[in-house]
């Protein structure tokens, strides 16, 4: 069930047409592409939080280009925490998904290429505005990390995915030793337990402009150029309460 974001309230939101209501009435529109945003002023650190929409269109190109394999996880209720313009959730196929982005251009974007996926903007470092065990899946693909509520908003069977960039991930535009951040992710999600790991690495010719805009590594004219892509996928499964204590 989707909450409302009002600080201390947390009330069930109700589709009324083209808005969402709590009892207590506070209202949110939906956007004329259908995403609904309810990140609230205190929420931001500033005026345009997230991907500009010159950053959203780059990533696009370059994970166009990259052409990475589908996700290999499956659910019927799949949350993408940190979405950007719906690139990942578009290809998993289940009845129900979800994007939260903090981004408005990111998500205006995803609600206009995926309108049969539904679209928040919203900070999900701070919380994730669903009630209780919603989703039998979440991802986060070089995203968001947020341990408790990952885990507050999945089932007990349910499944995490998480994807992080491997150390030799962009290695041609990079300088220096490579860090493996598995071990430190693991660490991170503490109330969950590992079930797999892989790595994926594809080569790619890619507008070398388009790679550092979308990967906040500033701007400079671009060059096509072959580039190495290369993911960590980590699996978890949440860790029962008791087990965990």
């Amino acid at each position: 069930m989707l909450l409302c974001t009002v600080r201390d309230c947390r009330l069930p939101l109700h589709r009324d047409a083209r808005r969402f209501v709590c009892a207590r009435g506070h209202a949110f529109d939906v956007a004329r592409s259908g995403y609904v945003n309810l990140l609230q002023p205190n929420e931001r650190r500033s005026r345009h939080p997230g991907d500009t929409a010159e950053a959203v269109a780059a990533r696009r190109r370059v994970w166009s280009a990259a052409a990475m394999p589908p996700l290999f996880v499956k659910g019927n209720r799949v949350l993408d925490v940190g979405c950007g313009d719906g690139y990942w959730l578009a290809s998993i196929d289940a009845p129900e998904r979800v994007g939260i982005d903090i981004s408005i251009p990111a998500i205006a974007a995803a609600a206009r290429r995926h309108p049969d996926c539904f679209w928040i903007v919203a900070n999900a470092d701070r919380f994730i505005p669903y009630s209780d065990a919603t989703f039998d899946l979440v991802i986060s693909i070089t995203a968001r990390m947020n341990d408790a509520e990952f885990h507050r908003v999945l089932r007990d069977d349910g499944r995490l995915l998480v994807a992080v960039p491997a150390p030799d991930d962009l290695i041609e535009l990079r300088r220096g030793p490579q860090r493996d951040r598995v071990p430190r992710t693991i660490e991170t999600f503490a109330s969950f337990t590992l079930l797999e790991h892989r790595r994926v690495t594809k080569k790619a010719v890619v507008d070398v402009g388009d790679v550092l805009l979308s990967s906040y590594r500033g701007t400079r004219p671009g060059d096509a150029r072959d580039v190495t892509f290369s993911l960590d996928l980590l699996l978890f499964a949440p860790t029962p309460a008791s087990a965990s204590a």
